[in-house]
C-alpha cells in the first residue's frame, strides 16, 4: 500500500497478461485526456498559466515543446491524451510542479495540435508519424534517455515508442492508458451513466456535420463521466470547456490504429515501469491496466481507490508521491 493522507491506494509490483482500449462512435476515442492529466480542484491561475515554449522544425512541421524544472535526473517527457488534444490541459495541475523539483519536465503538442503545425491538405498523421515526432523531439533536444508519461491515448503511444526505441526510455509510467489494441471495446460508460449516453446520442448527427455547438457539448458530456468525483469533475469542467479538440486529427491517427496490435510487445520491454489507474474509470476499465501490468516484465501497479479516470486531477498529492517514490527508487540515473 502507497498512502496519501485519508486517500486509499493500492499498489503492485510484476507480472504477464495483455489488454485492450475504446474508440467510440466518431472516434472521439476519449482515452484522452491525459499525457497526463493534473491535480484537484486545480487553481484557475494554473488555468491561465502563460507559456514559455518554443518550436523546432520537426518531421512534419513545427513542433511546439516546453520545459519546466531543472536537475541532473533523467528528464520525464508527458504524452498527453487524445488523439486530438493538446498539452495545455496539463497546466491545470500543480503535480508537474512538484516532480519538476528534481527533474526537467517536458510538454509537447503532438502533430497538428495546439502550438504546433496545423495539418497541411492530405498531410500523414499516422502512428509511425506521432513516434516519429516524438523521436525527433527527444533528438533535438540531445537526450540519451528519457523517462515517458503517458496518459489515456498518450499511453498507447508511449507504448508504440517503447516498441520502437526501446534503447532512448529510461522508464514507462502508464496513467488509465488505453490497451494495446486500439479497437477492443471495454468502457463501462453506457452501463454506469446511461442518460448521458443517451445525451451523447442525441448529438451524433449534428456532430457528423461539423456543428461547434454539438461538439463542444458532446465533449462536455462526455468528460463528465471520467470522474469518481462530482465536485473535482465540476471544477475541472469549468476551467477547461470549452475544450480545443481537434476532429481531423483524431479520425486520421484513430483510422490508423486499427490495425496495430502491441500485445506481443509488452513482454520484451526491459526498463523500469509503472502502470497507474483509478478504480472507477468507466472509459478504460482498470482490468486492462492490471492485464498490461501483468504483461510487462517486473512492471509495478497502482490503483487509486478515489478515481476514474484522471488520477492526477482527484488524488493528486497521492499521485505525485506514488510517482516521485517510483522515480526516485528505480535505478535511472543521471545525465552529465
Amino acid at each position: 500500500m502507497v498512502g496519501g493522507g485519508e486517500i486509499p491506494m493500492n499498489t503492485l509490483p510484476s507480472g504477464s497478461g495483455f489488454s485492450r482500449i475504446d474508440a467510440r462512435t466518431f472516434n472521439v476515442c476519449w482515452f484522452l485526456l491525459v499525457a497526463a492529466f493534473f491535480i484537484v480542484v486545480v487553481a484557475p491561475a494554473h488555468a491561465t498559466r502563460a507559456e514559455n515554449g518554443t518550436t523546432f522544425d520537426g518531421p512534419g512541421g513545427k513542433i511546439y515543446y516546453e520545459i519546466v524544472g531543472s536537475g541532473n535526473a533523467v528528464p520525464l517527457v508527458l504524452v498527453n491524451g487524445g488523439p486530438g488534444l493538446d498539452h495545455s490541459y496539463l497546466h491545470t495541475s500543480t503535480v508537474w510542479d512538484v516532480l519538476a523539483r528534481n527533474r526537467r519536465i517536458i510538454f509537447y503538442d503532438q502533430r497538428g495540435n495546439g502550438r504546433s503545425s496545423p495539418l497541411k491538405e492530405g498531410q500523414s498523421c499516422t502512428l509511425a508519424d506521432q513516434i516519429d515526432d516524438l523521436d525527433a523531439l527527444r533528438a533535438h533536444l540531445g537526450l540519451e534517455k528519457m523517462v515517458l508519461l503517458g496518459s489515456s491515448w498518450g499511453g498507447y503511444l508511449s507504448m508504440a515508442y517503447a516498441a520502437r526505441h526501446a534503447e532512448h526510455v529510461a522508464g514507462l509510467i502508464l496513467v488509465d492508458s488505453a490497451g494495446p489494441k486500439w479497437d477492443e471495446k471495454s468502457d463501462l460508460d453506457d452501463k454506469v451513466y446511461p442518460e448521458v449516453v443517451e445525451r451523447e446520442k442525441s448529438l451524433e448527427f449534428a456532430v457528423e456535420f461539423h456543428d461547434s455547438a454539438a461538439k463542444d457539448q458532446y465533449n462536455r458530456e462526455d468528460f463528465s463521466m471520467l470522474f469518481y468525483s462530482p465536485e473535482k469533475r465540476d471544477a475541472f469542467l469549468a476551467l477547461v470547456m470549452p475544450l480545443k479538440f481537434n476532429w481531423e486529427v483524431n479520425e486520421a491517427v484513430s483510422r490508423d490504429l486499427s490495425r496495430f496490435d502491441l500485445t506481443p510487445e509488452l513482454p520484451k520491454f526491459r526498463f523500469p515501469t509503472l502502470v497507474i489507474c483509478g478504480r472507477f474509470d468507466m472509459n478504460v476499465a482498470p482490468v486492462f491496466a492490471y492485464q498490461m501490468y501483468r504483461a510487462i516484465p517486473g512492471a509495478q501497479f497502482t490503483v487509486f481507490e478515489k478515481s476514474g479516470h484522471l488520477p492526477f486531477v482527484e488524488e493528486p498529492d497521492a499521485f505525485a508521491s506514488r510517482v516521485e517514490s517510483f522515480l526516485g527508487t528505480t535505478p535511472f540515473g543521471t545525465l552529465n
